[in-house]
């Protein structure tokens, strides 16, 4: 039997690992470490490559799929090409364009969408490429990454919770649910603007619309069901429900701390939205995500739960030991293991896709 064509919109992969394995080497740099390439401006531009050039990437890949027209897939290569450009020797302003153009197309993304199902998820999804875009316009402006942080993590929260919603429906029979994760939703969005302005005002109404979301997530999505089940089913549970737990951070600090740009404070928001959130999700979805856009089979294994359990547990070392107790050597192992978290998920995937493609004949 002939092999099977790799599918064009795998292209867009490539640059989203360049940009993650250049946000691991800028990693190594903001923890003072060796890392395989140092420049200044890599580590400058660290959380812009992972959020919009890696994460952002993929989640206009996976909508692209979804709204199933071709120019659609024009923001992740965009988005791409931006995160590399961004890490290469081009000049700046071409990354910045580069990325704002990809978040404003993964804006148009949602018009097709909307017009096929009127959801709210995708409203609340939309939202968030919303505030992608705005964060994209500020840091080509010259904001530097800390003033945009609200907008970032609103872009992956909104995200995130928007595709949750649509797998939520099951446990939202008779209840408000939608209508609460909307109003969430719009205050989040009415705090990422506030903060520019007035940053007290604005924090806090960040972390309360963060809150009120990580609540609703607790309540309302079919993981709290789920993690009693086996298999593929309970892995994707226990990482979503981790994940949950770690959006709780960003949530108490910006409520009840106000503005944090610096520090170990600024530290622990980050990376819990960054990793315990963001990342904790890609790992959750991969087996099912992965082969819907690449139309290669991802084998769940329980290897999987390996490098699960070492992020949240260098992260926790990370943040409880070395942001809030102030201890560098903890910043600086938790952060190594969890560099070493990502890149052994990576291997368990391809270990598990390489198995998969030797067990069936071709």
């Amino acid at each position: 039997m002939a092999e099977k064509r790799i599918p064009l919109r795998s292209v867009w992969m490539v640059p989203a690992a360049v940009a993650l394995l250049a946000g691991l080497d800028a990693a190594l740099l903001r923890l003072g470490l060796p890392a395989p390439v140092e420049t200044v401006r890599l580590a400058e531009v660290h959380g812009i490559v992972l959020v919009l050039g890696f994460v952002g990437t993929l989640i206009a890949v996976e909508r692209a799929v979804a709204a199933g027209r071709r120019w659609c897939y024009a923001a992740p290569a965009l988005l791409g090409l931006g995160g590399v450009l961004l890490v290469s020797p081009a000049p700046r302003h071409l990354a910045d364009v580069t990325l704002l153009a990809g978040a404003a197309l993964l804006v148009a993304v949602y018009v097709p969408l909307w017009r096929r199902s009127w959801d709210a998820a995708v409203l609340v999804q939309a939202a968030g490429a919303v505030l992608a875009t705005g964060a994209a316009l500020l840091w080509a402006a010259g904001l530097p990454t800390p003033d945009l942080l609200g907008w970032l993590a609103g872009f992956l929260i909104l995200t995130i919770a928007g595709e949750r919603l649509e797998l939520a429906r099951v446990a939202m029979q008779g209840t408000n649910a939608e209508l609460l994760l909307g109003a969430a939703a719009a205050a989040l969005v009415f705090g990422a603007l506030a903060q520019l302005l007035w940053p007290t005002v604005g924090f806090t109404l960040l972390g309360a619309a963060v809150l009120a979301i990580a609540l609703w997530l607790f309540r309302f999505d079919v993981a709290r069901r789920t993690v009693h089940t086996t298999g593929l089913t309970r892995y994707t549970a226990v990482c979503l429900l981790a994940e949950y737990a770690w959006l709780l951070v960003p949530g108490l600090v910006w409520l009840l701390v106000g503005p944090v740009n610096f520090g170990g404070g600024y530290d622990a928001i980050v990376h819990a939205v960054m990793l315990g959130f963001v990342l904790s999700m890609i790992m959750a979805h991969a087996p099912v995500i992965l082969p819907a856009v690449l139309r290669r089979p991802l084998p769940y294994t329980p290897m999987m739960y390996g490098p699960v359990a070492l992020l949240h547990a260098s992260l926790l070392l990370r943040v409880v030991i070395g942001d809030v107790r102030g201890v560098e050597w903890a910043v600086q192992v938790g952060g190594v293991l969890n560099i070493v978290a990502v890149l052994a998920f990576a291997a368990v995937a391809v270990r598990s896709a390489a198995r998969r493609r030797i067990a069936v004949p071709a």
